[in-house]
């Protein structure tokens, strides 16, 4: 296994440090923002995630990128783990572009991880909505919420419900894949070497 490299927490530290450029240089945010010029300069599906809109709103996200991202870092390695966190994040801003006039925030990419760490272990158990439950039933729960705050369910809430139900679907599919990938790598590697011989003399020999 690769080095663990900590990427969660490097990931919170920047996200802190950059909020804290956008509290003391006006029109920090406004340059970095995701909105309609994104697709004339791409950057912004990126800059976006590491921005927020308040303390609250950090500090959510925060606790759950320490906390989840470190988890589903050890279990796929670090290099997967970035990989994760920047496809769901992206895609989801990509997606979410088409229904917002602008947003901010590291909530697509959180969403990603929790999504992959559902599939990569539905059974470990978490503590959500003020109770312990499996990780698949939390991102149930998650999901069913995000629907209905879409749908408008909960009024005008300003939660990105869109960019959520995005990135929590990449980090399914993703999650999907690296659990295909593990098991197809392991049948592989414990195949009896009886069957590469026979193999070995129906098709090379």
């Amino acid at each position: 296994m690769s080095k663990f490299k900590f990427y969660s927490l490097w990931l919170c530290l920047i996200c802190i440090v950059i909020f804290i450029l956008q509290l003391l240089i006006p029109g920090f945010t406004e340059l970095f923002v995701l909105n309609q010029a994104s697709w004339f300069q791409p950057w912004r599906f990126a800059s976006s995630i590491f921005l927020h809109g308040s303390l609250p709103h950090l500090l959510y996200n925060l606790f759950a990128l320490a906390l989840f991202g470190f988890i589903l870092e050890r279990f796929i390695g670090s290099n997967k783990f970035l990989l994760v966190f920047f496809f769901s994040g992206i895609i989801a801003n990509m997606i979410s572009i088409n229904f917002y006039a602008s947003s901010l925030g590291a909530s697509g990419a959180i969403m990603g991880i929790l999504g992959c760490l559902a599939v990569i272990k539905p059974m470990m158990m978490v503590w959500a909505f003020g109770f312990p439950m499996p990780m698949f039933i939390a991102s149930i729960l998650w999901v069913t919420g995000d629907v209905l705050g879409a749908l408008g369910a909960f009024g005008n809430t300003g939660i990105g419900n869109i960019a959520h139900l995005s990135g929590i679907a990449v980090g399914f599919l993703v999650g999907l894949f690296l659990r295909e990938w593990k098991t197809a790598k392991k049948q592989l590697t414990n195949m009896p070497e009886s069957y590469m011989r026979i193999w070995e003399n129906a098709h090379i020999k």
